[in-house]
């Protein structure tokens, strides 16, 4: 819908993501919650406060500890018509979620000759430097990715996770929707009115003409705050949030690599086989006879996250690392 909203709030990620599943829930009595802790507790990461009380235990279900297991459910309610948003509590577990999600659910529209549909929306975590060392602090969203069928979804703000994930509700098919789980208190703008973001549309954060840096979630904001930094060495930067990592937005990123003719692409993920693997290689392929240099990745340093805080610290990219790059690439360092 066109976006010519007026009356606008500052509200964090969190508030944002409970405000639209509120909506939603609201909107469409088949939507519903379920997952660890989603109904009193609201969450680990209290996201879902008070959804319980307006809803009630029936759309909002709290699970015993098996995420094959309501993942499974929610599978089965979605072919028979129910919408439900599965809440993964950190995204290190999607991993046993994976025969649900990847042989299940992205493939029974393929499989039923287009004759059922799995509209559900799982909601799960990235990022860390949160202190919870290996097993609760990856960033895992390129798994998906890799696998016909599905959707994944990375917001960056508080207006972007609103509006695409009322989106992923209403879409068809399945959708993956990761959350940064430093982010859930960073604020912004978020319009009162009803609004939605289509999945498949990059958004550029800040225009520029020097060096494109293409970011995903909160590395969005470490793109924003390298681009300032370069800002006062003579840098434009142009910063590009992809917002869904499938579908791709590939015109809006091939245009401007041809634009500024150096590109940087920064994701939280591990870099091997990983996003920025991707991104490069649309970027490389679409744009190549404009691109002056190749394209740089700068992912997660490829170890186990370290629960030491200088040393976890240390592995995931920074806003000095992608200002460092960029001067690099532009032969001003």
């Amino acid at each position: 819908m066109p976006e010519t909203l007026t009356a606008t709030r500052e509200i964090t990620m969190g508030e944002a993501v409970r405000e639209a599943l509120a909506e939603e829930m609201r909107r469409d009595p088949r939507v519903f919650v379920l997952g660890e802790d989603v109904a009193e507790a609201g969450t680990a990461f209290k996201v879902l406060n008070g959804l319980v009380n307006e809803f009630g235990p029936e759309r909002v279900l709290d699970t015993p500890i098996s995420e094959a297991g309501f993942t499974g459910i929610a599978v089965g309610a979605a072919m028979t018509g129910m919408r439900p948003v599965v809440d993964i509590m950190f995204g290190d577990f999607i991993g046993l979620t994976m025969d649900q999600m990847v042989n299940q659910a992205a493939k029974v529209h393929y499989m039923s000759g287009g004759k059922w549909k799995v509209p559900m929306v799982m909601r799960t975590t990235l990022g860390a430097t949160r202190r919870s060392a290996a097993q609760h602090s990856q960033s895992l969203h390129a798994w998906f990715c890799h696998i016909p069928g599905l959707k994944v979804v990375l917001p960056s703000t508080p207006y972007d996770a609103k509006g695409l994930m009322k989106s992923a509700i209403r879409d068809e098919n399945p959708v993956v929707f990761f959350e940064d789980k430093m982010m859930f208190r960073l604020k912004g703008p978020v319009p009162a009115d009803e609004y939605t973001i289509p999945l498949g549309v990059a958004d550029i954060k800040r225009e520029g003409d020097d060096v494109t840096i293409v970011a995903t979630s909160s590395m969005v904001q470490v793109a924003l705050g390298a681009a300032a930094m370069l800002e006062e060495y003579g840098i434009s930067a142009e910063v590009i949030d992809p917002r869904t990592l499938w579908p791709l937005d590939e015109k809006t990123l091939i245009e401007s690599a041809k634009k500024t003719s150096r590109v940087i692409v920064v994701d939280e993920g591990y870099g091997r086989y990983g996003a920025t693997a991707e991104l490069a290689s649309v970027i490389a392929e679409g744009a190549f006879f404009d691109l002056e240099a190749p394209v740089k990745r700068i992912g997660a340093m490829h170890v186990p996250i370290p629960f030491s805080p200088p040393l976890e610290d240390a592995t995931v990219p920074t806003e000095k690392a992608v200002f460092e790059a960029a001067r690099v690439l532009l032969g001003k360092n």
